[in-house]
């Protein structure tokens, strides 16, 4: 049958998409079926040989249209073609003996089927093993071959031969010492274990795009290479991560794990200096965005981070979700938005890749005043005119202004923020009456506030005064990397309690 008709107009991609909700029919058919077929066998209950045979049809029925939705979903494209094949003709199997066991078992058709109860229970095993088989190798396309292997754990590791599990796929291990950290290696590659190649993988290729091996990122997709070297800013990779969430484009897609702003912000440093497969830290330029960024990483580097994550008076703030056409305009204006903890709709806000960011834009936010719980406006146009509007956005949580216009004027104008916790003031003409004023805030438990005007004899003495405030007046990478990761280490904790 000709589908081709289907995959152009769409249909294709929509019926298929029902593939993994339809496959499950005839797994739990089959495996009912064959439960009550050894159940009578075994004299265990009494069911008559009806029932098993109105099981064995929907069972037949679910694997047909499974196939056919299974079939069209692979005219997308961007699946192992071996693995495909398996896939389809085990399932197709499954499809053709259930088929094969419901007619021999069935009253009508079966005693009309010479030796026919010969036929029944070998059609039966192997549509019940090929269900199996083929549920492996479903999910292999999906989440990648050794995605049932993956996390196997000792002593069977041991007995099957596998490596140790020594660390989790996909995450950033503490680096000793990182400035000899291999920036592809020990940096890019974890953020793309876990934020893409579930999608882009030797199995399932999206886009005909792999992001598993450095050769094959370099190589590109369908489209063509997917990074500039030496232009991270104009690469399709780091320009999809802008797209907003709705946006067919944006990657990853919505519902799946998103890509943080620093994690955007270190690939887009990888890709600025020239995307190299084997270069140190220590042999690249580091810009002052991304030196916080990198000492977060090292061991050690954020550890300062737990005592004050604690107890954030965000914890558990649940709001409702933010306007999308909000959202848009944000994006549009080239800000960074994302969710910051699935369920309860709180957004950071980053203006990382927008220096022009002024007074005038401030206006943008205040559709979202409820749901902006980081604002990261550092190295913008900001004065104390645009500030006194942040005073609105009654939820936020962690600040940053460092190397804006903002003034003592400005900072006593966000006095009143009643979840206020990080402030970043690095780089302002603030003064030692500001930071007075800024530590009276009821919440405030951090605030940075080296290469401004105020006196260290002012930081004792409100060191004294104010002892749950942190006032940082030094450039320690330890300090920095504590700050950069106080927030969101929050949040990795409720995510963590959310999912237990």
């Amino acid at each position: 049958m000709d589908f081709s008709f289907f995959q152009d107009s769409g249909w294709a991609t929509f019926i298929g998409r029902f593939h993994p909700i339809l496959v499950h029919l005839p797994i739990g058919f089959l495996l009912i079926a064959a439960l009550l077929e050894v159940g009578r066998r075994m004299g265990r209950i009494q069911v008559n040989e009806s029932t098993i045979s109105f099981v064995l049809f929907w069972a037949a029925v679910g694997a047909t249209f499974s196939c056919i939705a299974g079939y069209l979903l692979s005219l997308s494209g961007g699946y192992d073609e071996a693995l495909l094949s398996d896939h389809k003709w085990q399932g197709i199997g499954v499809a053709a003996f259930a088929w094969i066991a419901w007619l021999v078992k069935s009253d009508f058709i079966g005693e009309r089927i010479p030796f026919g109860p010969l036929f029944y229970l070998p059609a039966f095993a192997l549509a019940t093993v090929l269900t199996l088989t083929a549920g492996h190798h479903g999910g292999s396309l999906t989440h990648g071959d050794d995605y049932l292997t993956q996390y196997t754990p000792e002593p069977f590791r041991t007995l099957a031969g596998m490596e140790p599990l020594n660390t989790k796929k996909g995450e950033i291990q503490p680096i000793a010492d990182i400035q000899q950290a291999v920036v592809y290696q020990d940096i890019v590659q974890p953020i793309l274990e876990a934020r893409c190649t579930q999608c882009h993988n030797a199995s399932k290729k999206k886009g005909d795009l792999r992001m598993d091996e450095y050769a094959m990122l370099v190589k590109g997709g369908e489209n063509g290479p997917i990074m500039v070297a030496g232009k991270g800013g104009e690469s399709d990779m780091i320009k999809r991560c802008l797209l907003p969430e709705s946006d067919d484009n944006h990657m990853p897609p919505k519902g799946k794990p998103q890509l943080t702003t620093e994690q955007i912000t270190l690939l887009s440093w990888w890709i600025d200096q020239g995307a190299p497969a084997d270069k140190k830290v220590a042999e690249l330029t580091v810009s002052d965005p991304v030196k916080p960024l990198l000492a977060a990483l090292q061991s050690g580097g954020a550890a300062a981070a737990g005592s004050v994550a604690e107890a954030s008076a965000i914890d558990g703030l649940e709001v409702k979700a933010g306007d999308p056409q909000a959202i848009a305009k944000l994006t549009q204006a080239g800000l960074i938005v994302r969710t910051i903890s699935a369920g309860q709709n709180l957004l950071e806000v980053s203006a990382v890749n927008v220096p022009s960011f002024n007074d005038q834009q401030m206006a943008l936010l205040m559709p979202l005043a409820d749901q902006v719980a980081w604002l990261k406006l550092g190295r913008t146009s900001l004065s104390d005119k645009g500030v006194a509007q942040i005073s609105k956005l009654k939820n936020l949580n962690k600040l940053h202004l460092e190397y804006t216009g903002i003034t003592d004027a400005g900072l006593a104008g966000i006095k009143a923020l009643p979840k206020l916790e990080y402030i970043n003031l690095v780089g302002t003409k603030v003064s030692d009456q500001g930071i007075k004023s800024a530590v009276e805030m009821k919440r405030l438990r951090s605030l940075y506030v080296w290469q401004t005007e105020v006196t260290d004899s002012v930081i004792k003495l409100l060191a004294k005064e104010h002892p749950q405030v942190v006032i940082n007046n030094g450039m320690s990478e330890e300090s920095i990397a504590a700050f950069v990761t106080a927030g969101d280490s929050i949040y990795s904790k409720l995510d963590q309690k959310k999912a237990q």
